[in-house]
């Protein structure tokens, strides 16, 4: 028996490793936020699998299904939305896992920002313009940030900066945002990407937040700040250049 967390992806349920879809599909049990997971991933499961929304069981209580699923000798998919290796409170879990003996093992997803990524048809690195990434989340509803994680401390590197969980936030973070940036950086706001009910933004740090309200975005959205968002006439990568192939 093994408990498998598996990164479930964005949302549709295509959007999910090979790798996934094999161990989803030989678990006779799966649990899963129904907050973040869409019913489609969950169509993988086999017939007669044991289907559990987690999203308003705490802690102990989940753990302690994977707890009687191990006592019953049954593999478990624990699903989680986008990515196990941010915000999947992943972590937690194994540790008590452990400390029971109870085996697991980790399948990764598509992270959100990439697939917001894809959606916006944008690469967040571009040759001189953005070299680094930094994914974040807005702190003032979940864990306190660890000292020198601050918004404004990671906006001092004028990197493409994701934030998560921080759309009922968007004035806020904006202007924070601008003091480094500026108010015409480019921003985007991407919002139950994969979904049929995808919603995509455009705007620069001194419009998104308007742009937010109006369009009802509250929550299970992504923000992409940085040039390279609206990057043009950029130098070519040295990967696949001329003077490369002729050095080699």
């Amino acid at each position: 028996m093994t408990v498998h967390f598996i990164g479930a992806g964005p949302g549709a349920a295509d959007l999910i490793t090979l790798r996934a879809q094999r161990l989803i599909a030989a678990s006779r049990v799966c649990i899963y936020a129904g907050a973040l997971v869409s019913r489609e991933v969950l169509s993988h499961c086999p017939s007669g699998a044991r289907l559990i929304d987690s999203q308003h069981l705490d802690l102990g209580e989940i753990v302690g299904e994977l707890e009687a699923a191990h006592a019953r000798g049954q593999d478990v998919a624990r699903l989680h939305s986008g990515d196990l290796s941010i915000y999947s409170a992943v972590a937690e879990q194994a540790r008590r896992l452990d400390e029971l003996g109870i085996p697991w093992d980790m399948t990764p997803g598509v992270p959100a920002f990439a697939a917001a990524a894809a959606a916006l048809r944008r690469e967040l690195t571009v040759p001189e313009v953005a070299q680094t990434v930094i994914l974040t989340r807005h702190g003032a509803r979940a864990s306190a940030l660890p000292p020198g994680e601050e918004l404004a401390a990671l906006a001092a590197h004028g990197a493409t900066l994701v934030i998560h969980l921080g759309a009922q936030a968007i004035a806020q973070i904006a202007a924070a945002l601008a003091e480094h940036y500026g108010p015409g950086c480019p921003v985007a706001v991407a919002a139950r990407v994969s979904h049929p009910d995808e919603q995509l933004l455009h705007g620069t740090l001194g419009s998104i937040a308007a742009q937010t309200a109006s369009a009802g975005i509250r929550r299970s959205a992504t923000i992409i700040v940085g040039p390279a968002l609206a990057a043009a006439g950029f130098r070519d990568s040295h990967l696949y250049s001329a003077a490369r192939e002729r050095s080699r």
